[in-house]
C-alpha cells in the first residue's frame, strides 16, 4: 500500500505516462518491480523466466499505458498484466509450476514447520488456474476481494467462491493422504 505523499507522487507519474511521457512511466515501473517480479517468480519459480515476464510486462504495460482509466489502479492495473504474460509463459512451456519461495502462511498467524510449508505449496500447485491466482493475490499480496475481481475480470462472488474451493482443495489434498497424492500425479501425467 503506498501512503500519502507518495500516493501524490505515484499520481502524478500516472498522469504523466498516460499523457505520453517515457521517463514517467520507467520511474513508475521501477516502483513496483521489486513486488511485480516477486509476483512473476511465485508463476514460475525460474529466475530468467520471471525477469523475462517482467520485461513483457514492461513492454505491454507501455504500449497501452494509453488505455488506463483509473490511475489510482496502476498496480492493479499493471499486475494484471503480469498474470498474463505468467500463464502465457506456463502455457507455451506447458507446464504450470508456482511457488517455491517462502511466502506467508495462507492467512495463519503462526510459523508452520518447513515441511508443512513444502507440502502446502505442492498442494498449491495443484490447484487449477483461477484458485492459484486468487490465492496468491489475496494471501500473498494482501489485495482485497474486490480488487482481486477486478485483476480476473470476474465478479467480487467468483473470487469467493475460488477460495472458498481452493481451500477446500488444499485441506483435502493436505489430509487425505497418499490416496490423494496418487490421483493428483496420474492427472497431471
Amino acid at each position: 500500500m503506498i501512503e500519502g505523499g507518495a500516493a501524490v507522487k505515484q499520481m502524478k507519474l500516472v498522469k504523466k505516462a498516460v499523457a505520453g511521457h517515457a521517463q514517467a512511466f520507467e520511474t513508475l515501473f521501477q516502483m513496483h518491480s521489486n513486488q511485480l517480479y516477486r509476483t512473476a517468480y511465485l508463476y514460475v519459480n525460474h529466475k530468467e523466466d520471471a525477469l523475462d515476464i517482467l520485461q513483457e510486462t514492461a513492454y505491454q504495460a507501455f504500449i497501452s499505458i494509453s488505455q488506463l482509466r483509473h490511475p489510482e489502479y496502476f498496480l492493479t492495473w499493471v499486475t494484471k498484466i503480469l498474470i498474463h504474460q505468467a500463464y502465457a509463459m506456463l502455457k507455451k512451456k506447458k507446464k504450470v509450476v508456482l511457488i517455491d519461495s517462502p511466502v506467508r502462511d495462507l492467512g495463519q498467524d503462526q510459523e508452520i514447520p518447513l515441511d508443512d510449508k513444502m507440502g502446502l505449496l505442492e498442494a498449491v500447485r495443484h490447484l487449477r488456474q483461477e484458485y492459484q491466482t486468487a490465492i496468491i493475490l489475496f494471501y500473498y499480496h494482501d489485495l482485497p476481494i474486490h480488487q482481486i475481481a477486478e485483476m480476473m475480470n470476474v465478479p467480487e462472488g467468483t473470487v469467493k467462491t475460488y477460495m472458498k474451493r481452493a481451500k477446500l482443495e488444499l485441506k483435502q489434498l493436505l489430509t487425505g493422504g497418499e490416496a490423494e497424492w496418487t490421483k493428483i500425479a496420474s492427472k497431471t501425467k
